[in-house]
């Protein structure tokens, strides 16, 4: 075999490998919705759904350094509906990083910025449900932890399920 017939052999075996191979930093886009199940401050307990109605929707970007860490900044407009009365009650600037955990796991920790005045950090578990060419789904436990504005300290559970592209 000459050293043409070689090389092209080569050249046809590794292209795969190749072409399969992600190139960093990575750009990635989602947008979610985010159910706040139970929050918990020194003077009350809170229970979505059954002593109001409360959503988040969660849009951002992640910039992968690399395939274990990355950065991610989202923004979260959050509804409210109370006794029938309902209207958009925060805007949430949530900027993080983002370590990759292995399995299709992901961990965010985020810092928290509203516009209702409070503040603080959200840890989020992710984890990739479905992946697929084109997108991916996935669902999430954030534990957000706010301070400020002459509230007690809260700290809520949360469930939040979305798509990534």
């Amino acid at each position: 075999m000459s050293l043409r017939y070689s090389l092209l052999l080569l050249a046809v075996i590794t292209s795969p490998v190749l072409f399969s191979q992600t190139v960093y930093p990575k750009i990635t886009g989602y947008f979610g919705i985010m159910h706040p199940v139970v929050t918990f401050s020194e003077h009350e307990t809170n229970v979505n759904f059954r002593d109001y109605y409360a959503v988040g929707f969660p849009t951002g970007i992640n910039i992968w350094k690399s395939e274990k860490i990355g950065f991610s900044f989202e923004i979260v407009p959050n509804i409210k509906d109370d006794q029938g009365t309902d209207k958009v009650t925060n805007l949430l600037f949530h900027p993080g990083v983002l370590v990759a955990l292995g399995n299709g796991y992901t961990f965010a920790g985020r810092a928290a910025f509203e516009t209702s005045g409070r503040y603080g950090v959200t840890p989020v578990f992710n984890k990739t449900i479905i992946k697929n060419k084109t997108c991916s789904y996935y669902a999430a436990i954030p534990l957000p932890v706010r301070f400020g504005n002459d509230h007690p300290v809260s700290f809520t559970i949360g469930f939040q399920f979305g798509i990534a592209f």
